[in-house]
């Protein structure tokens, strides 16, 4: 595999960004690492971070460079702070950059897929949050999401709100003006049925010790009660850990539906 930081300037955020990015390498000569990589450009999963994070959290964190090895797929790691992943009210056009600029510029550089059935999302938290609200506001994009322990309905208030109110607000302005509005999973995935558009796939987890149980079950009933068809695992026990993301990530990628040339 080819790890690769990226630092260029955006023109959507007026100011120097950074993806960390992980290409297909055909090889048979890494000791314990077989990797698999198609002639054609490569399907791409953009995986999306939390709120504590950077892009740089899934590299040091979990296995993810050893997981995808086989299977010949790209992934493209964004940093976008504590954005929520929004165009946001005080801030940058987070959203315009992940969803516009950032795919130009990455196809730009490396050989990956820009047909609808190449392209992928999972994110955890935040990361969640931003993944569905991506695919269900381009479906025509992306064939699959999916959220792990994922930040999916702000109206649903816990305990631990105080500790990211500044973010919500940065992003979003009043937080209690969030329902109904384009920020609003709930509304998208109304939207989405509504106007008969393509349906990604949606994969859905949350730890039933975790903060953002709530909010996964909200966002889940939602889904299901317009028509949408939600994969949902639950796991007793698990919270906000990386021990959690890091098995479920497996999981993810073991359901995307990747359809990918192997190499000869």
């Amino acid at each position: 595999m080819a790890l690769i930081d990226c630092q260029f300037f955006s023109e959507t955020l007026g100011m120097n960004t950074a993806a960390t990015v992980i290409l297909p390498q055909a090889t048979t000569g890494q000791i314990g690492l077989a990797g698999e990589s198609g002639s054609g450009p490569h399907p791409t999963l953009w995986l999306l971070h939390g709120l504590s994070d950077d892009h740089t959290i899934w590299v040091r964190r979990t296995a993810v460079e050893r997981y995808v090895a086989p299977m010949g797929l790209a992934v493209v790691m964004p940093n976008v702070h504590r954005s929520f992943y929004a165009d946001m009210v005080h801030g940058g056009r987070y959203f315009t950059f992940l969803t516009e600029e950032l795919p130009r510029v990455c196809r730009s550089f490396f050989p990956l897929s820009a047909e609808r059935e190449g392209n992928f999302l999972c994110g955890l938290s935040m990361g969640g949050y931003g993944a569905f609200r991506v695919a269900l506001t381009h479906p025509d994009r992306y064939t699959a999401a999916a959220s792990l322990s994922g930040a999916l309905d702000r109206s649903t208030t816990t305990e631990h709100d105080f500790n990211i109110d500044a973010a919500l607000r940065l992003a979003f302005g009043d937080p209690s003006k969030m329902r109904g509005s384009e920020h609003d999973l709930l509304k998208l995935a109304s939207d989405l049925v509504a106007g008969d558009r393509r349906r990604p796939a949606l994969y859905q987890c949350c730890g039933t010790a975790d903060f953002l149980y709530d909010q996964n079950q909200s966002f889940l009933r939602h889904a299901r009660g317009v028509g949408l068809d939600v994969l949902y695992e639950e796991h007793d026990g698990f919270g906000h850990t990386w021990d959690y993301w890091d098995r479920q990530l497996r999981r993810v990628l073991g359901w995307l539906p990747i359809e990918s040339e192997p190499a000869e």
